[in-house]
């Protein structure tokens, strides 16, 4: 649109509903470092009324509607799903807090408190809950990956105030750095006719993104121990892998779902079946936009100490790069993924969202051709990326110790 709003129309004519996915190009990685966390405390105050609608939840459910968001490291993504022929209700609860907010103290205080209840709830008070907190300034030294979106620290969350919220958000909450789909059984003519109404008005902003420094190639293993009361000792350990983007990407994921994606997976079956080292495993990646991290997380079985279970990680590990995956174990995830895309489009929703992180990362075309990129994969790619990423010095390990 001439104000910079990006409006991608996705047609269903299958279904009576409609979704209105807003994605805002700003998430953790675009914060003041000395003021985190503001992305997630929007996220929240999004819905606490804007200029001219003062309850935004009351007049969505009045039009049979709901809605939700969430932050990453690289978006804050908004949604609304309601009846197709009340869509116009979405455009304007909207347009209107992408205009502006509701700006006043009691409000900011009100979304403080509930995110630094959030904040002790589910990073303090839980157990292995600072996990994120100490392996992400293990991993990363210069990239802002290095705090979760939560935030560094309480304390940044406590000292906002309002003048700092309102530049955030004329910085950010703006139609040029915005991404809109509008997905459901409503025509394309239509949802022009209200992007003009609802979105025309509103004028582009000034916005200025943070810069910041690629993160360096990691030369050297980094370790941490840390002492906490919790059941398990815990081992974490994060390799630094591609980006979104990057050609590596794939490999890794299916990397992932091969070592300790359910009970037949590699690491489940030697680790935690037969040879009982540890009472759960999992592997993962962050999935984040520049290059982020392959995460390998055990608790230990009592009686079982770092150095034990951390050397059977290795030989696992090992063997991805001397020995070539079968086909038909590869060809077992590679269907796995495709049925997990394939559901997930059935969703409105689902297509929604995918659409606007596609066209955010540059390659709207993903949306429809990710799966090709899982099927391309061979044997010989995840050996050479194993090679290349399973490696001493490009691991971060955090050894989690329950206190006696």
């Amino acid at each position: 649109m001439d104000n910079g709003l990006t409006v991608i129309h996705h047609l269903d004519e299958s279904t009576q509903l409609c979704v209105l996915n807003i994605l805002y190009r700003v998430g953790s990685r675009d914060e003041n470092p000395e003021k985190t966390g503001f992305a997630h405390l929007f996220e929240h105050l999004m819905f606490g009324g804007s200029q001219n609608i003062s309850e935004f939840d009351t007049a969505l459910q009045t039009a049979g509607g709901e809605s939700n968001a969430f932050t990453s490291n690289d978006i804050t993504n908004y949604y609304v799903t309601l009846p197709a022929n009340n869509i116009e209700t979405a455009f304007w609860l909207d347009s209107d807090r992408m205009l502006s907010l509701d700006f006043n103290q009691k409000s900011l205080d009100t979304q403080k408190r509930v995110v630094i209840e959030e904040f002790r709830e589910r990073y303090l008070n839980q157990p292995y809950g600072d996990v994120w907190l100490k392996i992400l300034p293990l991993a990363y030294k210069t990239h802002p990956y290095q705090w979760p979106t939560i935030g560094k620290e309480i304390s940044h969350i406590e000292n906002a105030n309002l003048q700092d919220v309102k530049d955030f958000f004329f910085n950010f909450y703006a139609p040029n750095n915005a991404i809109m789909v509008v997905a459901g059984n409503v025509s394309l003519e239509e949802t022009k006719r209200l992007c003009n109404k609802w979105f025309g008005p509103i004028k582009k902003g000034d916005t200025i993104k943070s810069s910041y420094k690629k993160e360096l190639v990691q030369t050297e293993a980094r370790i941490e121990h840390i002492y906490n009361n919790v059941p398990l000792n815990l081992l974490v350990k994060a390799y630094h892998m591609g980006g979104r983007l990057d050609s590596d990407y794939y490999a890794c994921d299916l990397l992932s779902d091969i070592l300790a994606s359910g009970k037949s997976s590699r690491m489940f079956n030697n680790l935690v079946k037969e040879k009982r080292l540890f009472s759960e495993l999992d592997t993962y990646i962050s999935g984040d936009v520049d290059p982020g991290l392959f995460l390998i997380e055990g608790k230990l079985m009592p009686g079982i100490d770092f150095e034990a279970a951390e050397l059977a990680i290795a030989e696992e590990l090992e063997k991805l790069k001397t020995e070539l995956i079968p086909q038909d174990e590869l060809i077992k995830v590679q269907n796995k993924t495709e049925t997990n895309v394939v559901f997930g489009d059935i969703n409105i929703l689902n297509r929604a969202m995918k659409l606007a992180f596609a066209e955010f990362i540059g390659d709207i075309e993903l949306a429809n051709t990710e799966i090709e990129h899982y099927l391309k994969v061979s044997p010989n790619n995840l050996k050479e990326v194993a090679v290349k990423m399973f490696v001493p010095e490009n691991c971060s390990t955090l050894y989690y110790h329950a206190k006696k």
